[in-house]
């Protein structure tokens, strides 16, 4: 078998271990795939978990027992986290983007793959320990903030509907309130998607009142489901009472002045 120089090990170790978050691999299976020891391996585990921590792109966590190895945990620094907030803040403080109706323009930040990227992995960081089987979300704004944590969390993405399709095979569908308009809306969701007695994160955009996010708590029970986890990129001030109790969000706004052309929105008090 051909021999590979520690550089090449060292690389190819990082992207594997980066590329699947959550998955467990053990000492034997690098050792075969590189033809080396499983003592060189671990010194070269060792390496790679001090890189991550010294350019702060997550960690390396061992797993004891038979079935036991490595795996690679997502995550920034509570720093980094604060760096990345911040500009956030200052890109959304931007008077042009406030809307008629005192509504917010974030799209270009949702649809940025960076951006979203860092969002993505800053939930993933957070909730990584809650042991999430699935990320759900509800159409269309929260897609891609979805998509990028599950991405970094190796679990599947499920995705709640306003309104059934034909592809979608037999459906639940219910009835919830809005927590801000009081308007009931509909959320559906496919038979097929979801297994039962699953740990469910919920990942949205933007949370005013809390009914979307209590929506997707009552439509999971009826699938045997569970949310253990709640996350959302922004906030708002008022109402201060929400329906839901445990959640996480990045940023809180709290205000826009459409007179004043004024946007105060900051790191929400998790990371200050």
């Amino acid at each position: 078998m051909e021999k590979f120089h520690r550089n090449e090990r060292l690389a190819v170790l990082m992207k594997t271990l980066c590329d699947s978050p959550g998955e467990t691999f053990t000492l034997g299976s690098f050792a075969d795939m590189f033809g080396s020891a499983k003592s060189t391996i671990s010194e070269d585990i060792d390496i790679v978990q001090n890189l991550l921590e010294k350019f702060d792109l997550g960690s390396i966590e061992s797993i004891a027992g038979s079935m036991g190895g490595i795996r690679f945990v997502p995550g920034y620094r509570k720093e980094k986290v604060k760096s990345i907030l911040d500009s956030l803040c200052q890109e959304l403080s931007n008077s042009q983007r406030i809307l008629p109706g005192g509504y917010l323009y974030m799209l270009d930040i949702i649809y940025d793959p960076k951006k979203i990227s860092e969002i993505g992995y800053i939930f993933a960081g957070h909730f990584f320990k809650r042991e999430i089987d699935c990320v759900i979300t509800v159409e269309t704004k929260g897609i891609p903030l979805a998509f990028a944590t599950a991405k970094q969390l190796g679990v599947p993405l499920v995705i709640a509907r306003h309104n059934s399709e034909a592809t979608d095979g037999p459906s639940v569908n219910i009835n919830y309130v809005s927590g801000s308009s009081k308007k009931i809306q509909t959320m559906v969701l496919p038979m097929r998607a979801l297994k039962g007695y699953s740990r469910l994160l919920f990942i949205d955009d933007f949370m005013k009142g809390g009914g979307t996010a209590k929506g997707i708590i009552d439509m999971v029970r009826e699938f045997e489901c569970e949310v253990v986890g709640i996350g959302v990129v922004i906030e708002t001030l008022e109402p201060s009472k929400k329906l839901v109790d445990d959640y996480v969000s990045l940023l809180t706004l709290n205000i826009v002045d459409t007179e004043e052309k004024l946007i105060d929105v900051r790191p929400s008090k998790e990371w200050m």
